[in-house]
């Protein structure tokens, strides 16, 4: 492991941290920035990467280890430095006398005899949350909300394994991606002839639109920015696939009505279901947010359901599990336009109101919702 100094892999991630609780910045673009201007080995960028990612996730827990061992409340650089050394004593594998002596060294000099004491105390005393969010590292609202909604055994479950680490199964074309996001793409793809036409209508940053276009179909990625648009474009000519690309709000789509065989809504979400890849969403979703994202996944169901040609099928999805933004869309939605299920989904789906979820324990992946329906 590299010296103390620009590129120590502690103080690395202290930057990154500090970002994230300071300036409010996305956990993912920071690391990647931060990673960007360093030499680490891949073993380092390893260990940055779960020291963020990790940190950022058991936030809530590391704060109630550190917060008994404190007298007077610290400013944030410091608690940053407390979290991180936690995270590594109780959750990161890191042995007592490395995690402490390391952590205090990239610790402001006039507060490391502070976070010594601190940690050493940490290092030997065991967890005692006082509740289960403390425990998970979650906001109560999310242990409240999927509790409710999917039932006190399963929501635990998911929630424990969204404190786990994320990982990406390669596609038979080479392109990384969760398996829950792949079997979305099957869903949609699912017996549409060669060359069958396609509408991705929140396609960024492309993982679902190029899984259609190489199974077949005839493909137009659209999407209302054209920085994100140009992702989908990089990772479809990395693949060797040619799709059309349209800047467009989805909640307007410039399409003509019935040009498509299947259609599909990926639509933007709390994300609750991909806590374990973002993670800093945990804290920054709100309940409010919920209820506002289901008006929008409604809208937008709505706009979309015109473009889908007689005989096909309109696909809406959403990477969350809450009940307002996947039954509570679905019945809503339904009830409005009159649109038809087009029946259960397969295993290892979940049966979930007329369509199917898929928890993050099943395949110890995302979790993931999706809602079919036919168009006369």
């Amino acid at each position: 492991m590299a010296e103390t100094g620009t590129d120590d892999p502690r103080r690395v991630a202290v930057e990154v941290l500090g970002r994230i609780e300071r300036d409010n910045a996305f956990a993912n673009l920071a690391l990647a920035a931060a990673l960007g201007r360093t030499d680490l080995d891949r073993r380092d960028r390893a260990f940055v990467t779960d020291l963020v990612y990790g940190t950022t996730r058991m936030r809530r827990a590391c704060d109630h280890m550190v917060d008994r061992f404190l007298h007077d409340e610290v400013e944030p650089g410091v608690r940053t430095v407390l979290r991180m050394g936690a995270y590594q004593l109780h959750w990161g594998g890191v042995p007592a006398h490395a995690a402490v002596s390391a952590t205090v060294a990239v610790a402001p000099r006039r507060v490391r005899g502070l976070c010594n004491a601190v940690l050493r105390r940490v290092s030997e005393s065991k967890p005692n949350p006082p509740s289960r969010a403390v425990e998970l590292s979650y906001p109560d609202w999310i242990i409240e909300t999927l509790t409710t909604d999917l039932g006190e055994a399963a929501a635990v479950e998911a929630l424990e394994a969204m404190n786990r680490p994320a990982t990406a199964v390669a596609r038979e074309d080479g392109y990384h991606q969760d398996r829950a996001s792949q079997l979305v793409s099957e869903v949609v793809a699912d017996g549409l002839a060669e060359g069958a036409r396609v509408a991705d209508l929140c396609a960024a940053p492309g993982g679902k639109a190029t899984a259609i276009a190489s199974a077949g179909a005839s493909v137009v990625a659209a999407d209302r920015r054209q920085r994100r648009l140009n992702l989908v474009r990089i990772n479809a000519e990395g693949l060797g696939l040619e799709m059309g690309l349209v800047v467009a709000d989805a909640n307007r789509p410039p399409f003509r009505p019935g040009g498509f065989e299947r259609v599909l809504v990926d639509a933007p979400c709390s994300g609750l279901g991909v806590l374990r890849r973002r993670a800093d969403s945990r804290w920054r979703v709100t309940p409010d947010d919920v209820d506002e994202l289901a008006d929008i996944q409604l809208a937008l169901l709505t706009a979309a359901l015109p473009l889908v040609a007689p005989g096909g099928m309109l696909v809406y999805s959403v990477c969350t599990l809450t009940a307002a933004e996947t039954t509570g869309v679905d019945e809503r939605f339904r009830e409005s336009t009159g649109a038809v299920p087009a029946g259960p989904l397969p295993e290892p789906w979940r049966a979930h109101g007329s369509g199917g979820m898929l928890l993050p324990q099943d395949l110890d992946a995302e979790g993931m919702a999706v809602f079919r329906y036919e168009v006369a």
